[in-house]
């Protein structure tokens, strides 16, 4: 059985929708607004390895929403992209939402049109609109409507603008079904393979569609690219950073540790001399006091710091772009031993750990 097969509807007519898309597109988000629920939205490929659903209603309806894997292809090379395929070939969902990221809508098409292949029932949700405003990107939404032959719906879905259309969308493409949607044409390149075919279609498809009022907006993230994933400085860069971060962990988290420790053993000492003056049994004082609470004491002054300091300083070197990048410099060494450079995240955590095993 595919994964996320085990639907929960609450009512018999509700529609299962899935949700799909890239990795780093905002597709947590959408579900989350969507559903009112707190999924984990992250900034790495294969954040999200599972299904999750949730439920939402709207104009009456009620929809239960299917959060796929996020991956860049169907065609089945990990688990991500086999349960996505799976469960959008066997899942019998009513409607797909295929959500792309509008500064790089080039790559997200390649998904939608992998998808038509499959389904035609295929809504495309164009998210991040007011990313791509801030770098003065225009996209003609109904311009691609009417080429793909299936709605497509601009959102932003931080601040759930668009949502509405959406819903409706879907809704519409589930009572009427969607029109004849746009199929990949035969590749004028003799060598291209579907893949490639698939490709060269996008990129057809944008050509006319998005439109860049400053042709330089990607000039800065470009220089950092050179620089954070360049030959010779993205390992020494790599490396300094890190150990930067387990320096700070480490040498910052035993003066918050230090002051936790005295104030909570002080603590215990004031709760031994209540006890005693209460005339509690001494193996009951022991027991709770010098057994449950220094226990805690312990683990609170030794573990809290340190966790305090490194996950807030990780968050920020992944909201930069910083941890994604070092994932794609190690991924080439981590695929020799059948691995994925995102797993080096976890290793590094791992390390951290370490000496407070």
């Amino acid at each position: 059985m595919p994964i996320g097969m085990d639907i929960h509807k609450p009512h018999a007519d509700d529609q299962v929708v899935a949700l799909g898309g890239n990795p780093n597109v905002g597709k947590s988000t959408v579900f989350n607004a969507l559903t009112g629920l707190r999924q984990h939205t992250g900034n790495w490929p294969g954040k999200t390895v599972a299904t999750a659903q949730g439920y939402c209603r709207h104009n009456g309806s009620g929809y239960v929403v299917v959060d796929l894997p996020g991956c860049y292809s169907l065609t089945a090379h990990s688990a991500e992209e086999e349960a996505a395929r799976d469960f959008i070939r066997f899942g019998g969902a009513d409607a797909v939402i295929m959500v792309c990221d509008a500064v790089c809508l080039e790559r997200g098409l390649i998904l939608v049109l992998q998808t038509l292949e499959i389904t035609s029932r295929v809504v495309v949700c164009v998210n991040l609109m007011d990313e791509a405003a801030k770098k003065k990107i225009r996209i003609d939404l109904d311009a691609l409507s009417a080429k793909l032959g299936i709605p497509v719906i601009g959102t932003a879905a931080r601040s759930k603008h668009g949502l509405d259309a959406l819903m409706d969308a879907v809704r519409q493409t589930i009572e009427r079904g969607p029109p004849a949607p746009f199929r990949v044409p035969p590749s004028e390149h003799p060598d291209d393979d579907g893949a490639s075919a698939t490709v060269r279609a996008a990129e057809a498809l944008c050509r006319d569609i998005v439109i860049f009022e400053n042709e330089y907006y990607q000039k800065k993230d470009a220089s950092i690219d050179r620089v954070l994933m360049g030959k010779w400085t993205a390992f020494p860069i790599m490396l300094l950073a890190l150990l930067g971060v387990f320096w700070l962990t480490i040498t910052g988290a035993n003066y918050p540790s230090e002051l936790l420790s005295r104030s909570l053993f002080w603590v215990e000492d004031r709760l031994l001399e209540g006890l005693a003056w209460l005339r509690v049994p001494a193996f009951l004082s022991d027991m709770l006091i010098l057994g449950v609470y220094r226990v805690l004491a312990w683990v609170i002054s030794v573990m809290l710091p340190p966790m305090a300091i490194f996950f807030p300083l990780f968050t920020l070197l992944e909201d930069v772009g910083f941890l994604p990048r070092v994932a794609f410099n190690l991924d080439q060494f981590f695929k020799k031993c059948h691995a994925c450079g995102k797993q080096a995240l976890t290793m590094c955590m791992g390390d951290l750990c370490y000496p407070f095993r």
